[in-house]
């Protein structure tokens, strides 16, 4: 049977138990609860119970613990997926946006995010979604301002009224701003 990796000598049982009830991380606590098991001369199969895991989920905790201490037994933020676009892209891209369309070049008179991905589509054949472009504009410092809705019957918000004076005038026809 192999032997089990040790733990750090600079760290001991109290000294986990200490750090667990100062932590704020409920994941972090149940780890050290766990390292702390080990440290009291129980196996690592009891330290996989008292962490609610695996013998292998145990042994990734110690690698973890020995290489950053307590700290590495939070929880990282995953990388995720890199950007498709390259700093050369979004320089491209602020440039356009910052300019705005040509109407003559681009067949629009404002940019929307759909246009902007078909631009990025025809310059650099690469196929970005509408959530993703809104992301990285969002991440450039670029805000979607969009126009008041209005309602259809509300044309152009002007309504046209006839003004009845007495007998003696002519009708008026006057135009009057409805807000």
């Amino acid at each position: 049977m192999l032997k089990p990796i040790p733990l750090r000598p600079d760290h001991d049982a109290a000294l986990l138990r200490r750090i667990a009830r100062g932590a704020a991380d409920a994941v972090q606590v149940r780890r050290l609860l766990a390292l702390a098991a080990i440290y009291d001369g129980g196996s690592r199969t009891q330290a996989a119970a008292v962490g609610g895991v695996t013998l292998q989920v145990v042994r990734d905790w110690v690698l973890r613990f020995n290489a950053d201490g307590p700290d590495g037994l939070i929880d990282r933020k995953a990388p995720g997926k890199p950007s498709l676009l390259s700093d050369a892209h979004r320089a491209a891209l602020a440039a356009m946006v910052e300019h705005g369309p040509i109407p003559a070049v681009h067949g629009v008179v404002r940019w929307r995010i759909i246009d902007l991905c078909q631009w990025i589509r025809e310059e650099y054949e690469i196929s970005i979604s509408k959530q993703t472009l809104s992301r990285e504009l969002r991440g450039m410092g670029f805000r979607k301002l969009t126009a008041r809705p209005r309602h259809h019957a509300q044309a152009a918000c002007r309504a046209t009224i006839k003004v009845r004076k007495p007998d003696n005038q002519d009708e008026k026809v006057v135009a009057l701003l409805v807000s």
